[in-house]
């Protein structure tokens, strides 16, 4: 059995994929290293194998490629790929149910979501404002920014800012 993106014939383990409808299985089997990157950072070389692995005939296989794909639209290829990729109305659905905090992530890697609480990790000064958020300050609440997930919003002495994921760590 091979990797399931990128078709390696190392060691595997089973990845699950987010928002599985009834009836459908959710596993696919990836090598460590896809595995690492589809929880992390993508590298863009070794994801290249995403444009087999869409045409997969396993509906997981699908919602993963189509998922990884999209967070590599700033690459030409990617979004060729992303174009090109024709999938069934439910799966469509399911490839859409994927949680919208999945990309924003701390200084840590930890995923933030909606709500959560996280703490300063420098101290910034806060343009337009006139005062600097002190390292260590806590931000409760937080808000994600849809269209850029390196931006978060949290009020800090009583203003509603921009913070920069890679500034905070999840509490």
């Amino acid at each position: 059995m091979s990797c399931a993106l990128c078709a390696a014939e190392s060691p595997l383990v089973p990845y699950e994929v987010t928002g599985a409808p009834e009836g459908q299985s959710p596993e696919v089997a990836l090598c460590h290293l896809c595995a690492e990157q589809v929880a992390g950072d993508l590298d863009p070389n070794h994801m290249r194998g995403l444009s087999s692995a869409m045409w997969s005939e396993t509906p997981a296989v699908q919602v993963l490629a189509a998922r990884l794909l999209a967070r590599l639209a700033d690459h030409d290829w990617a979004r060729d790929l992303a174009e090109q990729l024709w999938l069934e109305d439910e799966i469509r659905t399911w490839v859409e149910a994927a949680p919208a905090s999945s990309a924003h992530r701390d200084s840590n890697g930890a995923p933030l979501a909606q709500g959560d609480s996280v703490v300063l990790i420098k101290d910034l000064p806060v343009k337009g404002a006139g005062f600097t958020a002190k390292r260590g300050t806590a931000v409760r609440n937080i808000s994600l920014v849809a269209d850029n997930s390196e931006h978060i919003e949290g009020r800090v002495d009583g203003q509603r800012i921009v913070i920069l994921t890679k500034f905070v760590k999840k509490k």
